[in-house]
């Protein structure tokens, strides 16, 4: 069993790219909305909630942990590395950045995500350790996620609430975008027409998926621990806000979700 989590319904978009590239592995997800959003929240708490549901999700058989949230990878992903030193980890960051570097001609990379992703500054980290030469440009989209969480993926009112975040980096001569927040790739239609063809779009959760392919065909003998199936659970801390819209723009079928915070004191 693959065991993904997110501060909240972000992460679906994670999952919705596992299921395209690993269709025949179960998974448990957990989404933390009884404590979303971590964008806005110091890294000890971050990194507090992650370790707890990181062994939630130990204990419900996961043998794989997806940390699908940017946040949390910036700020508990290398935490979390070092508290479970034999469990496979996999995190948004790392992945994207790797395939933007892949991708750039001229060495000047954008990023879009979260305040506290942002503020991180683990984007620039991670591309400054693979190549000091490039040029990186952030910009914090608070409002991209209650877009989303209102299933206004495109139309007026999100264009102009997009332009005004990413006009500023395409004035910056940027030809490769990372969308650094799992919501955010729902709006890639809407984000493509403003930035233009020439721009290449990093979406992380792709990135992730493939990586993770990769890694399980290199690693059979932890693949023989994946539970197979087309059973997969998925559960809130609260009742997750216009879930039924997210699972529409994410998925085909309709998920019924177990809400529960296992947290509670």
């Amino acid at each position: 069993m693959i065991g993904v989590f997110d501060s909240g319904v972000g992460g679906l978009t994670v999952v919705k790219e596992i299921f395209k590239y690993l269709p025949e592995y179960q998974i448990i997800y957990f989404g933390d909305t009884a404590r979303l959003p971590y964008g806005t929240k110091g890294a000890d708490f971050v990194r507090k909630y992650s370790k707890k549901i990181t062994e939630w999700l130990l204990n419900r058989g996961a043998k794989i942990i997806v940390v699908a949230c940017n946040t949390s990878s910036a700020w508990a992903a290398d935490f979390l590395k070092k508290e479970f030193p034999n469990l496979p980890i996999f995190e948004m960051i790392e992945p994207a950045v790797k395939e933007a570097i892949k991708k750039t001609k001229n060495k000047r990379i954008g990023i879009i995500g979260t305040p506290g992703t942002v503020k991180s500054g683990i984007y620039k980290k991670k591309l400054a350790e693979i190549d000091g030469e490039l040029k990186f440009f952030a910009e914090p989209c608070p409002l991209f996620v209650s877009l989303v969480e209102e299933g206004l993926i495109d139309g007026k009112i999100t264009e102009e609430v997009a332009k005004k975040y990413l006009l500023p980096l395409k004035k910056k001569n940027i030809d490769t975008l990372i969308l650094g927040c799992t919501h955010y790739p729902l709006l890639e239609k809407t984000i493509k027409k403003i930035m233009g063809k020439n721009i290449e779009i990093i979406n992380p959760a792709r990135s992730l998926a493939r990586g993770l392919k990769k890694f399980l065909e290199n690693n059979p003998e932890i693949e023989k621990k994946l539970r197979n199936g087309s059973v997969h659970k998925f559960q809130f801390s609260d009742e997750p806000y216009n879930f039924q819209k997210i699972n529409h723009l994410c998925f085909d079928k309709k998920i019924k979700p177990i809400v529960k915070d296992p947290f509670l004191s």
